[in-house]
């Protein structure tokens, strides 16, 4: 690296060397107003991964919950703590994201049905019944799947 070399590409080549020691320099950037230094193509890149990031998790935790409310109603005989504790679980961290970022509850609803196709087949792989066992149509709405005290009835 030559004296004459721009701060930005001395970062950019940080960012892929060593990620880690790339994040603590920009945060230290920031905090000293030293913009000029930024390697902005890459914090730009990093922020939008995170919100990629937020919404890929929001969209795991909700085809589980989906996929256990299915596997509860369907086979009651093989309802387990286990499961429960799943169901728990995968809303708490629902929650907790809606929480932190209630703008995520509009994508929460965008997302709804297609984590519901998800969850219906998924189901149907695990547990060995056919996908026409399940209905089309989610049979949870939104609310209920949110809901630490819902539990669906059997069919």
């Amino acid at each position: 690296m030559t004296a004459t070399q721009p701060t930005a590409v001395t970062n950019s080549n940080l960012y892929e060397e060593d990620f880690y020691l790339w994040i603590k320099t920009t945060a230290k950037q920031l905090k000293n107003g030293n913009f000029a230094e930024i390697d902005l193509d890459n914090l730009i890149e990093e922020i939008e991964s995170m919100g990629r990031s937020e919404k890929r998790a929001l969209k795991s935790n909700l085809l589980v919950v989906l996929m256990h409310l299915l596997k509860y109603k369907y086979q009651p005989e093989k309802r387990s703590n286990s499961w429960l504790s799943t169901i728990f679980e995968h809303r708490r961290r629902l929650k907790e994201d809606l929480t932190e970022s209630p703008s995520l509850k509009k994508y929460l609803s965008e997302t709804f049905n297609e984590c519901y196709q998800d969850a219906r087949k998924q189901a149907a792989l695990e547990i060995g019944l056919s996908l026409n066992t399940f209905p089309v149509d989610s049979p949870f709405t939104t609310e209920e799947s949110l809901n630490q005290d819902y539990l669906p009835e059997q069919h």
